[in-house]
């Protein structure tokens, strides 16, 4: 990191330039106008902080064009409407990614997500801004993507002056004011800000890049995970009211004392026990085959880590033999004809003792029971295209009905949100 000399920031240059970047992107004016300003001599050029504060360097604004200045804002801008620090927050834990060195990989792939498209159309690239070509990579992927694609080395000895702050990170700086610093945006108004620049995004198609047009679209319908939705949907299963109680007379009710002669028995809970049946169908590939043994395995974790618990039923148009679960990679999954789901569901009621909950994976080309199973019930569903010839190739007219209204479906593999 650079330490500037002393001087005094430039701020009709610097707010010129704002005014300019808000003229060429008015969809971004919210998000510009929203940024508050710290002067410091601590950042080599300009960056952010989660909590909205844009610290400038004087020395920086004073050898830049006002019309390079335009396109820093807008970069800068960017990594907080992106999320990029809390996206690499969480990056950070599900691959446990941790020191300086890792961070600023962050910030390269955070900013190759941002430059392949921000330029141009009256914003002129700054020196030394790394985009995807730098790297040998393509453009139009998410900072995700380019973390798995390169590590620090040749390519990137020119990038380890680059800081964007925390907002591009999510690693705190010295020089960050912090959450109780003053001018700091609250999680509430960030929310609202990247509202209205998603609003203004998609009411004018046509004048944002593809990039930003998916980030829009991404702000209306914000991606979840799924494999934590299925996992949250079998543990509500498993803890509503009904599931694993039972009377016992083991240890007598309190109100027993209120019914003279009389012995009541106590309503205990024991351990929720879970069915999953899988459709072995020809319709499912080996490869979500694969997933759906993984799911089991996760769905044994969901309920306690209790694979005595979980049993399974390979099922296409007729249900196979219900498989207690030692192994899940153990399970043979037979089938490979049509598809009932029908006899899967009557074949896990029928078990004993019966099951607490039933998931079902599955690509959804089944009947589905006409009505609702004594148990609750998650559907784990295979996405596919909504095509006649997709569904079945017997009968092209042939189009599946949803899945009930009384099951929790969660699509695997997808980030939509489930129902």
């Amino acid at each position: 990191m650079t330490t500037d000399t002393p001087g005094t920031l430039d701020r009709d240059k610097l707010f010129a330039a704002r005014l300019h970047a808000a003229r060429v992107r008015p969809y971004l004016a919210t998000a510009l106008f929203a940024l508050h300003t710290v002067e410091s001599r601590r950042v080599p050029t300009m960056a952010v902080d989660r909590h909205w504060r844009c610290y400038v360097s004087p020395v920086f604004v004073d050898r830049t064009p006002v019309e390079e200045l335009a396109g820093v804002w807008v970069h800068e801008v960017s990594h907080l409407l992106r999320d990029h620090h809390g996206r690499g927050d969480r990056v950070a834990r599900e691959r446990g990614l941790t020191g300086p060195a890792e961070r600023l990989r962050m910030n390269i792939a955070a900013d190759c997500e941002i430059n392949d498209d921000v330029y141009g159309d009256g914003l002129v690239r700054p020196e030394g801004a790394v985009d995807p070509g730098a790297l040998a990579l393509s453009d139009g992927e998410l900072m995700e993507d380019y973390l798995r694609q390169f590590r620090l080395g040749p390519r990137t000895q020119s990038l380890a002056w680059l800081d964007c702050g925390s907002g591009a990170d999510g690693l705190e700086r010295e020089w960050d004011l912090g959450p109780d610093g003053a001018h700091g945006l609250s999680t509430q108004e960030r929310d609202a800000v990247r509202f209205r620049v998603a609003q203004g995004i998609t009411g004018r198609p046509g004048n944002a890049s593809r990039g930003w047009r998916r980030w829009a679209e991404e702000v209306f319908h914000p991606p979840q995970p799924w494999r934590e939705l299925l996992g949250a949907a079998v543990r509500s299963a498993t803890s509503g009211p009904g599931a694993g109680e039972d009377y016992h007379y083991g240890r007598p009710s309190r109100r027993s004392a209120g019914v003279p002669g009389a012995v009541l028995p106590s309503l205990r809970r024991r351990p929720p026990r879970v069915c999953v049946v899988i459709d072995t169908s020809g319709s499912v590939s080996d490869t979500e085959l694969g997933s759906a043994l993984l799911e089991v395995a996760a769905i044994s974790r969901a309920v306690g880590g209790r694979r005595d618990l979980v049993t399974v039923v390979p099922c296409d148009a007729a249900a196979r033999v219900v498989h207690p679960l030692c192994r899940a990679e153990g399970i043979p999954l037979m089938g490979g004809g049509g598809t009932d789901l029908r006899t899967g569901f009557a074949k896990a009621l029928r078990s004993r003792p019966r099951p607490d909950a039933i998931v079902a994976l599955t690509d959804g080309q089944t009947p589905w029971p006409t009505s609702r199973p004594p148990c609750r019930t998650v559907v784990g569903l295979f996405p596919r295209q909504h095509s006649a010839r997709t569904w079945n190739e017997d009968d092209p007219d042939y189009v599946p009905d949803s899945p009930p209204e009384w099951a929790r479906v969660v699509v695997i593999g997808s980030d939509s949100a489930a129902r």
